[in-house]
């Protein structure tokens, strides 16, 4: 926060001058200047609105509790985060446009956030009200109070405006330890374009992130900035299970960043991929602290005052265990205003489950989930005037949470609430309802694979009647027989026609599948959301789908 950073610095300076004062006659100066500075970064990422626990641990009140704690160790303290510091949250904040989380971002103390794809998730016009503050466009001042904004700085280094070639955000921000200047470099995932909606990113270019580093770091160089951070919203997992603070294997796009990335960087703190990891990749410090609160990295490092190096001296990720600490009072007051706000919509009874149905998938790539989820759309838009949908695609990373069968607040086992159907899709799609012809859904089908990056994939979940197989041998391109592909046990044609469902993210090109911008005869339809709740409701009690529609082959 403003205030408090101001605190901090004549605290600093205040230290400063009494430890000169105290210097007994005839002492060296220059014995004082050669100690280095200590500092510590505190760093989260994937924070996603999680303002209330995750099980026993995380919530905003429990994080700032740790996050305080840890800064009054150390007058040089800085609290950062790698991305998606919003978007993808639950009803607490989404509700109010993501407006609580920001406000106790602030509480808590937050200096930097580097934006990550999330944060584009309503475009970058709502991402500037972010910071600066102001009234929702639509909604106003919904939770009756005005909406100051970031007290801290988000960081865009590789958004660049295709009009103007300006960065949506500055590129980095510098701080002065002590006389040691430290720069902070933020930014988000090249691929950001592929995995939030077209419009969200309009206008702007996402640039590669080494790339962007490396030009950074000669201007830094310039102006005599030896000790560097970069905060990016990228990462990777480790191969071999590990703990919070293992690296059994590192892999993943971060590991191609940072071997390209000039050797100035001293510390990299990434995020995207949601895991724990404490890495060594190409001699430098690598960290990710797990997601949506659960989690905190504490840094400790030596700013040299002569060479103005960076040593980073410890890393340790701390799980935010709620019995190990107080919670903050004053955070925990703030989120029970909204979680009261929100409370009537998020109990209500949408509907019932026989047992857990999560979003694991099996080895050909269904999850129970998935089937719901597609299954609850094709309904919607199977009806005549409504689409005369025959099958629907649902995009995995559209499904952010599972739905347990154990009571998780007033409701009853089994019932599934608004709040909890949010969690799982929180994204306010709408369905749209186009004919593709049966080439194009192979082409669909086939875009699944070395997807986003060679090696992966997004495997679109399927609805009851759609059925096909895949062989894992096959190359990328020819995956898919088509003559496994089929309809209610009829084969595709290639040259026919067949109407099909998917959300408005996918229907622009979403997650690469730009075969379905191909698609024609649009027909908008429900939100995705609204469709599941109606799914439920005609259903009665839900089964957990039986992930039988696509099949691996060798």
């Amino acid at each position: 926060m403003k205030h408090r950073l101001r605190l901090l610095l004549g605290t600093v300076l205040g230290v400063s001058l009494l430890a000169m004062m105290a210097l007994p006659a005839g002492a060296s100066r220059g014995a004082e200047q050669s100690q280095p500075v200590q500092l510590q970064i505190l760093a989260i990422n994937d924070f996603h609105g999680q303002l209330t626990p995750v099980g026993t641990l995380g919530g905003a009140d429990a994080l700032g509790a740790y996050l305080r704690a840890a800064e009054a160790t150390n007058p040089n303290t800085t609290i950062v985060s790698a991305g998606d510091l919003i978007g993808a949250s639950p009803l607490i904040s989404a509700l109010f446009h993501d407006e609580p989380t920001i406000e106790a971002m602030n509480m808590i103390g937050l200096d930097i956030n580097a934006v990550g794809n999330h944060e584009f998730d309503e475009g970058t016009d709502e991402l500037l009200r972010m910071q600066n503050g102001g009234p929702h466009p639509v909604d106003g001042d919904l939770d009756g109070t005005p909406f100051p904004g970031a007290d801290f700085q988000f960081l865009a280094a590789n958004v660049v405006s295709e009009t103007t070639g300006k960065t949506l955000f500055p590129p980095y921000t510098i701080k002065n330890y002590q006389g040691v200047r430290v720069a902070y470099i933020g930014m988000t995932l090249e691929g950001t374009p592929t995995i939030v909606t077209p419009s969200g990113v309009a206008g702007y270019d996402f640039l590669d992130e080494a790339d962007t580093v490396n030009a950074l770091v000669d201007k830094l160089k310039k102006i005599n900035i030896e000790a560097i951070v970069v905060l990016v919203h990228e990462g990777g997992v480790q191969t071999l299970p590990g703990g919070a603070n293992d690296c059994n294997g590192i892999s993943g796009p971060i590991v191609d960043i940072v071997e390209r990335t000039s050797d100035e960087v001293d510390l990299f703190i990434t995020g995207h991929t949601h895991q724990n990891y404490n890495c060594i990749i190409d001699g430098r410090p690598v960290t990710s602290a797990r997601s949506i609160s659960r989690v905190f990295t504490d840094i400790d490092v030596e700013l040299n005052r002569v060479t103005k190096e960076m040593t980073v001296k410890s890393i340790n990720n701390v799980a935010t265990d709620r019995a190990a600490i107080t919670p903050a009072q004053d955070i925990a007051d703030f989120v029970s205003v909204y979680a009261a706000l929100s409370a009537p919509l998020a109990n209500r009874v949408i509907g019932v489950i026989s047992a857990d149905i999560t979003r694991t998938q099996n080895a050909a790539g269904e999850s129970a989930l998935g089937d719901v989820i597609a299954d609850a759309q094709l309904a919607a838009t199977a009806p005549a005037g409504f689409g005369e949908a025959v099958a629907a695609f649902m995009n995995p990373g559209g499904i952010r949470a599972d739905l347990t069968y154990l009571a998780s607040g007033t409701e009853a086992d089994g019932e599934v609430t608004y709040g909890e159907s949010f969690t799982v899709q929180p994204f306010g799609n709408s369905l749209v309802t186009m004919t593709l012809t049966g080439a194009q859904i192979d082409t669909l089908l086939e875009q699944q694979f070395d997807n986003p990056t060679p090696g992966a994939s997004r495997m679109l979940q399927v609805s009851q009647g759609f059925t096909y197989a895949w062989s894992a041998s096959a190359p990328t391109g020819s995956k898919v027989d088509i003559a496994s592909i089929m309809i209610n046990g009829v084969p595709i044609d290639p040259n026919g026609t067949y109407r099909v469902t998917v959300n408005s993210f996918l229907a622009s090109g979403g997650d690469n599948f730009a075969v379905l911008v191909q698609g024609t005869d649009n027909l908008g339809g429900d939100v995705d959301l609204d469709a599941l709740e109606d799914y439920f409701q005609a259903q009665g009690t839900v089964d957990p789908g039986p992930q039988n529609r696509i099949t691996q082959l060798p």
